[in-house]
């Protein structure tokens, strides 16, 4: 996937506000009348590139309509589970909550940052790397994450329950929305949702939560002034569509679809299909990497992210670390933005694909991959627990997060994690019945 080359607008840009600076001190004028011109010229071009058409063959590849989506998935199982196996599941389902929730935690200090700085701060503990524990100090310890805490909450010493992350809150509110409206809601109702308990959001949710504050209706929410609609947001929204419908990949990648829609358009939704439809057959097999191949049968079999993710399986056999991985997709993806949903979801893949069972490994090679790390820990660690259990997490990945998990949802600032088991439950055998 070959980028167009372009100027280095940005730079341009700082040294246009740099000279506008210096020439302001030496007393020149008529500084305004070319900033105006500046300013014509920019929203010139934002507003030619909106207007370029695409490229009809691969749009018709890539449908957002979920009927549409469905007639070019490849075939697949749809449902494994005939009835709800509550045994089963209330193990499955601790694993899957702890699993996430250790995997973001364990990336989100590091979230975005390079390679050799995760090795220097490894080096600097006196820690392995690729990490097999929470670390145990990050740089800025006292700055605050999310209005919510300081970065030092999510290191071992000073770790007390599971800190606020949106990669966590997403699934605290997948939840809500089914428990008020069912898991039939609608887009217009999960938009309601929104509204209510999201005080903020990130790059694609923030524009979409923003036009629904507007009046915007929700079916059209993610589409006025939204670039980021391919970028990770809706694939980390995946968890609780997997959770409600345990066994039944069909069913929860069209509750993804109906949430992914309200931000995300193409790929940004199929992301969230993908791996909602992987969670979901987590809990009916032993092995990660079969659901992952029956999550894929859910999305478009042509569109980008299917053949993005085809390769990463072709070449996970000669991936065998976190520095392998993350060159393979810096080369094939190069210039494609590090939260974008393709390029994390070969790396999701890859983490799974080197540690297999294996949680410590699978989270702690994900996140030495960098790119989105919290994010991408977060699902492979949904996967992996889903599929080995609470009994299959070692316990130092969650004997800090004493049963609570912190959160910035509005009027919900704490939930137990042994509740949150009895209400996915819940919802999990409505949905089957």
């Amino acid at each position: 996937m070959r980028y167009p080359n372009h100027p280095n607008i940005q730079t341009i840009t700082n040294h246009i506000q740099l000279y506008t600076q210096l020439k302001h001190e030496y007393g020149a004028q008529r500084i305004e009348l070319v900033l105006a011109r500046v300013e014509r010229a920019m929203k010139h071009a934002l507003n030619e590139l909106t207007k370029l058409p695409v490229d009809q063959t691969l749009s018709k590849k890539e449908p957002n309509n979920l009927t549409a989506i469905r007639q070019l998935r490849p075939s697949g199982p749809r449902r494994q589970w005939n009835r709800f196996d509550s045994k089963i599941y209330r193990d499955r389902i601790e694993g899957a909550l702890i699993g996430r929730m250790a995997g973001c935690t364990l990336g989100a200090p590091v979230e975005g940052t390079r390679i050799d700085y995760m090795e220097d701060l490894a080096r600097e503990n006196g820690e392995k790397f690729p990490p097999r524990n929470y670390w145990s100090y990050v740089p800025s310890p006292y700055v605050i994450r999310y209005d919510w805490g300081p970065r030092e909450a999510y290191t071992r010493p000073k770790m007390n329950g599971v800190p606020a992350d949106d990669d966590i809150v997403y699934t605290l509110l997948g939840l809500l929305v089914v428990e008020k409206f069912g898991p039939d809601f609608t887009m217009a109702q999960n938009g309601k949702a929104w509204i209510k308990y999201l005080p903020m959001a990130c790059t694609a949710e923030k524009v979409a939560l923003d036009n629904l504050k507007a009046g915007i209706p929700a079916r059209n929410a993610g589409e006025k002034g939204n670039p980021y609609c391919e970028w990770i947001g809706a694939d980390i929204r995946s968890d609780p569509w997997g959770y409600m419908a345990p066994g039944w990949p069909e069913k929860a990648a069209e509750m993804a679809w109906r949430d992914a829609y309200l931000s995300h358009r193409r790929n940004g939704i199929y992301g969230e299909m993908f791996f909602a439809a992987a969670i979901s057959a987590a809990f009916a097999t032993d092995d990660p990497v079969k659901a992952l191949k029956i999550g894929l049968t859910e999305i478009p079999k042509e569109c980008t992210l299917a053949k993005a993710v085809r390769w990463a399986f072709r070449l996970a056999p000669r991936i065998r670390n976190y520095r392998q991985a993350r060159a393979a997709v810096d080369r094939r993806f190069a210039g494609m933005h590090c939260v974008h949903t393709i390029n994390n979801a070969c790396l999701t893949i890859w983490g799974i694909t080197i540690g297999g069972t294996d949680f410590t490994k699978v989270i702690g090679e994900t996140v030495a991959m960098g790119l989105d790390n919290d994010c991408t820990a977060a699902t492979a660690g949904s996967i992996v627990g889903a599929v080995v259990g609470k009994k299959g997490i070692p316990k130092h990945w969650y004997k800090s997060f004493h049963n609570t998990v912190h959160s910035y949802i509005i009027g919900k600032p704490r939930f137990r994690i042994d509740d949150l088991v009895k209400r996915f439950g819940k919802q999990a055998e409505k949905t089957h019945a």
